[in-house]
Parts: C-alpha cells; sequence; structure tokens
C-alpha cells in the first residue's frame, strides 16, 4: 500500500510541471456508470416510486438526453464501445456464440493492447487519469502480469476495483450466472475450477505497481471503499487537470445490503441499490462542489446498458425496469436493453434543464473528451461523434444519422433519423425468442442468444418510428408509412458501407475507400481458447493455488 501511495506520489510531482495557465484551461472529467440499470429507475426519466433526488439534481442543473444508446447490450462489448468510441467489433469482442461477455478473470481475452481509449489520449495530453470500480475488458494475455489488457495499460494511471464483474457465484446462496449447466464439467477439468468462480479481488493499481488487496472481496464493505477511493482521487488531483471514471458494482446482481438502505425502499433489495446509487452520486457532486470545482468539471452519469428484467427469485425482481422501453439487458436491438440515462452537468457552460431527444452514443464520450482535452484527431476510424454542439445548444441533433445494433458479432437492427424529420426509424433484421412464449424476456434462460435457433430472422425486416411508437409495440408495413420503401434502401445502403468499414481501414466519417490498404485483422476476445479461464493467469493474492487476503480499510480510506 505505502509503495503504490508513493509510486501514486511520484506520478503527481512529475505531473507539476505543467505550467498552471495550461492546466486552467482544461476541464476535469468525473464519468459516472451504473452496472446494468434500468432507464426507467430514474426519477427523472420517469419513476416517481424509486428515491433518486441526487442524479435528478444533476439533471436539473445541466442536460439530460432522452435517445442515449449503448453499442451493446452487455457489459464487455458495451464498455470496451464506451472506453473506445468504436463498435466492440472492432476490437474483437463482438461474440458469435452463447458466450457474449468475458466469464473468467484468468482468461487471455479483452480490450487489445492495439487499441486506443479516451483515458490514453488524455494522459497523452498531461491528465492524471483514475479508474474507480469495475473493468471487466480483461487483464492478462499469457502471463500473470503482463497486464496487456489491464486499466493501466489502456491509459488509467491508478486503477482500484473489480478488474472483473460481479456475478451470483460469488455470493454463497445467490445461485448461478457463469455457465450454470457446464460447472460440472469444467470441476472436472481442473479441481481448481471453483477458485476461478469464487476468488474475485480488488485490486489497486498506480503505474506499473499492482496490489492485490482483498480476495474472496468482502461485498458488504465495497460501496463504502469504491466511494472513498474516489472522492479521495479528486481530492489528491484537484489542482491539475484530472479525468476520473467511477464505475460502479451496482446494481449488477448479487444485490448488496448495505446497512444504511437495507429495507428503506419502496422496492425492496433492488430499489436499496438504486438509492444507494443515488447516494453515492450526490457524495461525488458534494465533492466536486465542496473543492470548488464545479464550473471547470464536467460530470456524466450513466449505465453500460438496460435492466436485466429476468433476473427475479423468491425475494422480488432483482433487474432493473426499462420504463416503456421493450427488452433488457442481452436483447440485442430492443429499445430496453440498449436507451440508458444520460445526463451532463457542467454549471456554466451547459445550459441548466436542457432536454435533447436526438440520438446520441456512449461511443460519443471518446471524442467529446479528447476535443475539450485539446487533443488532436489521431486519424483513427471512430463511430462515436462530439457532443459538444448538442450539449451547449448550439445544435438540435447530433450526428448520428445512422446507428448500428449488434447482438454479439451480429447486426441485429439500425437506427436512421432522416435529416430534417422527426422521425428516428428502427429496422430490425432478427429478434431473439422470449421464452417462454408470450412472455417478455428469455425467462428460461435468464439471458437471451444471438444466435441459430435462439433467433427468428425477419424478412422483409420489423420497422418501427420510435418518435410515434417509442415501445416497438406496431410494425410498419407500406399501407402504414409512405416512406416504407425508402427506410429499407437507406438502411441497407448504410449497412453496405458500415460494413465496408469493418475491412478497410481509413479516415473516420468518411465513406470508404475501397482502394485503402486491408487492416490487420482483428482476434475473436470471445472464443472459447480466450475466454476459459488459465490458472497460470489468476491474479492472486498469496501463493498460487492458496489466495486469500483483507484490506486494511482504515489505510484505504485515509
Amino acid at each position: 500500500m505505502r509503495l503504490c501511495l508513493l509510486a501514486l506520489l511520484l506520478l503527481l510531482v512529475t505531473g507539476s510541471d505543467v505550467p498552471a495557465s495550461e492546466e486552467d484551461r482544461k476541464p476535469n472529467f468525473v464519468l459516472m456508470m451504473v452496472d446494468d440499470l434500468g432507464i426507467g429507475d430514474i426519477g427523472c426519466y420517469g419513476n416517481d416510486t424509486i428515491r433518486t433526488p441526487n442524479i435528478d439534481r444533476l439533471a436539473a442543473e445541466g442536460v439530460k438526453l432522452t435517445q442515449h444508446i449503448a453499442a451493446a447490450p452487455l457489459c464487455t462489448p458495451s464498455r470496451a464501445a464506451f472506453h473506445t468510441g468504436r463498435y466492440a467489433l472492432r476490437s474483437g469482442l463482438g461474440s458469435t456464440g452463447r458466450v457474449q461477455v468475458l466469464l473468467f478473470l484468468g482468461g487471455s481475452g479483452g480490450l487489445p493492447p492495439t487499441e486506443t481509449t479516451f483515458a490514453k489520449r488524455l494522459q497523452e495530453h498531461g491528465y492524471t487519469t483514475g479508474l474507480v470500480g469495475k473493468w471487466h475488458l480483461g487483464v492478462n494475455c499469457e502471463l500473470r502480469g503482463d497486464h496487456c489488457h489491464h486499466p493501466n495499460t489502456h491509459g488509467f494511471s491508478y486503477f482500484y476495483g473489480l478488474p472483473f464483474t460481479l456475478f451470483n457465484d460469488c455470493r454463497p446462496g445467490e445461485g448461478k450466472d457463469v455457465l450454470a449447466d457446464l460447472q460440472n464439467t469444467l470441476w472436472q477439468l481442473t479441481l481448481l475450477g471453483a477458485l476461478a468462480l469464487l476468488s474475485l479481488v480488488c485490486v489497486r493499481v498506480c503505474g506499473l505497481l499492482e496490489e492485490v488487496v482483498e480476495q474472496p472481496m468482502d461485498l458488504d464493505t465495497l460501496s463504502q471503499r469504491l466511494l472513498g477511493e474516489a472522492q479521495g482521487f479528486i481530492e489528491r488531483n484537484a489542482d491539475r487537470p484530472f479525468l476520473l471514471f467511477l464505475s460502479l458494482a451496482h446494481v449488477h446482481t448479487p444485490m448488496f445490503s448495505s446497512p444504511g438502505f437495507a429495507g428503506k425502499s419502496r422496492h425492496g433489495l433492488y430499489g436499496d441499490n438504486v438509492e444507494e446509487v443515488d447516494y453515492m452520486i450526490g457524495r461525488m457532486t458534494e465533492t466536486v462542489d465542496r473543492l470548488g470545482l464545479a464550473n471547470n468539471t464536467m460530470m456524466y452519469f450513466t449505465s453500460d446498458h438496460g435492466g436485466h428484467i429476468e433476473d427475479a427469485d423468491e425475494r422480488g425482481q432483482k433487474g432493473g425496469w426499462n420504463g416503456i422501453y421493450k427488452g433488457g439487458k442481452a436483447m440485442g436491438g430492443w429499445e430496453g436493453g440498449i436507451r440508458v440515462p444520460g445526463i451532463f452537468r457542467w454549471p456554466g457552460r451547459l445550459p441548466a434543464g436542457r432536454v435533447f431527444d436526438t440520438p446520441t452514443s456512449l461511443m460519443d464520450l471518446y471524442p467529446t473528451l479528447t476535443h475539450l482535452a485539446g487533443a488532436t484527431h489521431s486519424g483513427r476510424l471512430l463511430d462515436g461523434y462530439d457532443l459538444m454542439p448538442v450539449l451547449e445548444g448550439r445544435a438540435e441533433r447530433s450526428q448520428h444519422e445512422f446507428m448500428f445494433h449488434y447482438c454479439g458479432a451480429y447486426l441485429n437492427a439500425v437506427r436512421w433519423h432522416p435529416p430534417g424529420s422527426e422521425s428516428v426509424y428502427k429496422v430490425h433484421f432478427f429478434t431473439p425468442n422470449f421464452s417462454p412464449p408470450g412472455a417478455g424476456g428469455c425467462y428460461d434462460t435468464k439471458v437471451c442468444s444471438c444466435h441459430g435457433s435462439y433467433v427468428t430472422h425477419h424478412s422483409p425486416p420489423l420497422v418501427f418510428d420510435l418518435h410515434t411508437d417509442p415501445s416497438e409495440s406496431r410494425p410498419l408495413t407500406p399501407d402504414t408509412e409512405p416512406r416504407y420503401q425508402e427506410v429499407l434502401q437507406q438502411t441497407a445502403r448504410a449497412v453496405e458501407q458500415h460494413r465496408a468499414t469493418l475491412t478497410h481501414s481509413h479516415p473516420s466519417h468518411t465513406q470508404p475507400d475501397p482502394h485503402s490498404p486491408q487492416s490487420e485483422p482483428v482476434l475473436n476476445q470471445l472464443s472459447w481458447e480466450k475466454i476459459l479461464w488459465r490458472p497460470w493467469l489468476q491474479p492472486c493474492c498469496g501463493t498460487f493455488p492458496f489466495c486469500g487476503c483483507t484490506e486494511n480499510t482504515t489505510s484505504t480510506l485515509a
């Protein structure tokens, strides 16, 4: 712990050579992402029974986006797109089979080191960068400690949190998430298989020094530790440009049972967890304001994708509510799995209380942050756009005419916002098969799949106008929509152009050049070879396989 703090202090001393006048011109960024939160769980998005006054305050003091879209309906691909500004397929994180996210901390898949994140770009431009909380984009490739996928490799100079994610498997009595029907087979393959499922770790990284501070992780104290680390990062870096990504472990299962919130909401354990999230957001806002940083700090609040509507047990619902939108987590392009909260607050720079319904994306954070930090365009192909014209009220619509919605590696749907029109058309090429028949989700399997007999292909595609039918309940026909054929033609042309960008490298936001050179092939990071557990890659506190330690929380929050 002392060595880790020393590494951080040395980094800060090095950064102090930046002239104060230059630092003053650069804004700070506090990005806050909740895991699995439904857009309908928040007061300012229509919920009138779960109390979220602090998140509602952010919206009242800033800009609220009502058509803010995740690039994927599951954690790993959505987060890859968020960090890189590019669809996850470009990073090899689009699955062709059953497993659509990284499942083991000791696997070798993850965000390739050849990718560039917004954290890395800001780090190159003098920012101190920190990630507190969930990563879920891999750790090692070939050897324990090579950190090829690690946050440190991807531009975060400070990391404290979960290199993996939470699963029900991590808490006894909560059931199984991880390949439940195959766990017996995996156990027979290796007697150490249980370690991969149960040894979630809490890691602190400064520079190149990693310390596993707790294994297995104590979920009962995790919330306050993450909050304390995030507040401490802001306090330590208040006098220089910083980027903090607070990636909460809430509200993914297993649920937290913090004493201050247990039994307090009107929606059981899940509601308790959302209200605890709101408390943490309030403390983060208070920290920024108390230090006098509000007018030079952009704060952002979102979720990585929609709520997991199939997750429930005898105690009640354990997944989120997606409001009027159809579907949820892992359901491809259905709106409930990809439409998420999007709130920006920056007093003095962004108008308070503004609401925009134009399509925007989590991928827009990359170009927005790099632009504000003064980073020049790298020429790398991006799928996001700078949001500042919309956020500042200089533009009524974003530059997203088309968006492409993936289910794993498969193009599931396309969104088209025609110029000069309020309509936002959505074209579904296939949809997941819900179970049991007539249900609103995949309740038999708990998570929908994207391939084979698990989906139904539509010819012609299903077409909806989200402007008049946001719940996607009334498919359009040539008789009900005058532009029906045009919608199919325009989206087909857009798909063709988009697919060309997956095989050719060219400047971003331009038409693909058929004469441009072929890009290097991207390895599938979600193949069985990549995702299955390898003992020699498992982070360990102690001597493997006897991994175990408990964090000294007194020193952590000091």
